[in-house]
């Protein structure tokens, strides 16, 4: 008999025309299980029940997946304990992956879930996003962030990574459209635009959340 973990995202991942595997329902229910086990140690989410991981965790994340490709390299800057890149892993394994966080107990929680469900193609870096910015073959075409930072830093600390005609995805809660207005001065000034902005609400009145997509600017 499934979990609980695994019934909630079967059901979500099909409204999202995504249909997993028994393998890949298990890798959730392990992620899970893990995440709550370090997280009795070492502050990992402030999320802990299971009901709650499964939808505010996994299947928020699972959102990114229909945008992409399996030609995208996908970098996910402040991934903290590997929201949305490894949940995005389990179901895309033919995507390039890398996420990056400056907190170090947090990637060495990323890259024991990485070994132990032996996902492939995705790198955990322990660093500041700034110190990515001079690494030669580091050109995402996808990078996303979620509830990491403002939109206007997202944009200049993830600009520097993007391949061209690459796009940022943010994650945010409801409040995405007053902070775009409130960043909007700043984006333009860095070249880029809002190109879609994707509101979708998770199930079992568990809030709001938007992907703000943007895109370098065709001006210069």
């Amino acid at each position: 008999m499934s979990s609980l973990i695994g019934e909630i995202v079967t059901r979500e991942a099909q409204l999202l025309g995504l249909v997993l595997s028994t393998h890949e329902v298990g890798a959730f229910e392990s992620y899970a299980a893990e995440l709550k086990k370090w997280n009795s140690k070492v502050n990992l989410t402030a999320i802990t029940k299971d009901r709650e991981i499964a939808i505010k965790h996994f299947v928020d994340s699972l959102h990114l997946a229909p945008y992409l490709t399996a030609d995208d390299r996908l970098l996910d800057i402040g991934s903290g304990a590997g929201l949305p890149v490894i949940p995005v892993k389990i179901i895309r394994p033919d995507i390039a992956m890398v996420s990056v966080d400056a907190v170090a107990k947090k990637i060495h929680f990323q890259r024991h879930v990485i070994r132990i469900l032996n996902l492939q193609n995705i790198e955990a870096i322990h660093a500041r996003i700034e110190a990515l910015h001079n690494m030669r073959g580091k050109s995402f075409t996808v990078i996303t962030s979620r509830a990491f930072t403002r939109l206007d830093r997202f944009v200049a600390l993830a600009a520097p990574l993007l391949a061209e005609d690459g796009v940022l995805v943010a994650m945010k809660g409801e409040q995405a459209e007053s902070e775009i207005s409130a960043s909007d001065v700043a984006l333009h000034a860095s070249g880029f635009t809002v190109v879609s902005v994707q509101r979708y609400t998770l199930p079992e009145n568990m809030g709001e959340r938007v992907l703000t997509f943007l895109k370098q600017s065709k001006t210069a």
